[in-house]
């Protein structure tokens, strides 16, 4: 069967990585999510990721209670990049060769981000994981992915959240709130939606990226969306 994407970006939230805990990282979701990527470059799917620190710091939070916001975006910097090397280390024990891209300069223990190397890396199917954001304080990990998603000009952009699609209110709160099926980039910014920040959808508009928003607890939905299954909602234009 073909699949409906042959390079694409998965962004995921640093709380996808915790699962249930309220910090840190869930080896077993960790290695639930790298089963699916192997599933997904078993077809020949080239996979980027672009993975947040959320579970780990969360700058804005920080900057809040008084921590300058640029040293707090930093942190948060490094945070994504220790959940990207936990991720690359739970994709290299079931053989998937994996490569960590920091856009902060740690030569130890990750390659700097270069874009020629990176979409060389996915033609040699090699999943491409790029931490530490765009590597510049005020800006979020959905912006990051929406640039790296221009960058090695990746069909889509996979939001992979802990809820099933984009909503009018949230779902939490109010059990009446409606799903939305698709939505165009317009329609998330003046509706103020926040599925991702604006200055990432401006960037997926002005590239025309699609952004797919889907549930990554259910198992199997990472390889149902590289299929072009109707899960979850799509935004483009």
């Amino acid at each position: 069967m073909t699949t409906a994407y042959q390079r694409i970006l998965l962004k995921l939230s640093g709380e996808a990585l915790m699962g249930n805990l309220g910090y840190g990282i869930d080896p077993t979701v960790v290695h639930s999510i790298a089963q699916e990527v192997a599933q997904v470059t078993s077809k020949g799917v080239q996979v980027a990721i672009v993975v947040g620190g959320g579970n780990i710091f969360r700058g804005v939070k920080a900057a809040s209670k008084g921590m300058d916001r640029a040293t707090a975006d930093y942190v948060g910097m490094i945070a994504t990049v220790m959940n990207a090397i936990t991720l690359q280390d739970a994709l290299e024990q079931i053989d998937i060769p994996t490569r960590v891209q920091s856009a902060i300069s740690m030569q130890e223990i990750a390659e700097p981000y270069i874009r020629r190397r990176a979409i060389r890396h996915l033609e040699k199917s090699r999943v491409v994981i790029f931490g530490a954001g765009s590597g510049n304080p005020f800006f979020t990990t959905d912006t990051t992915a929406a640039l790296r998603a221009a960058e090695i000009e990746a069909q889509v952009i996979f939001k992979a959240t802990k809820v099933d699609g984009i909503y009018d209110a949230d779902p939490k709160d109010n059990p009446q709130a409606k799903r939305y099926d698709t939505l165009t980039y317009n329609d998330v910014l003046t509706q103020d939606l926040r599925v991702m920040d604006s200055t990432a959808i401006a960037l997926c508009k002005e590239n025309n990226i699609p952004i797919m928003v889907f549930d990554l607890s259910v198992a199997g939905n990472i390889y149902r969306a590289v299929m072009g299954e109707a899960i979850g909602t799509i935004v483009r234009t």
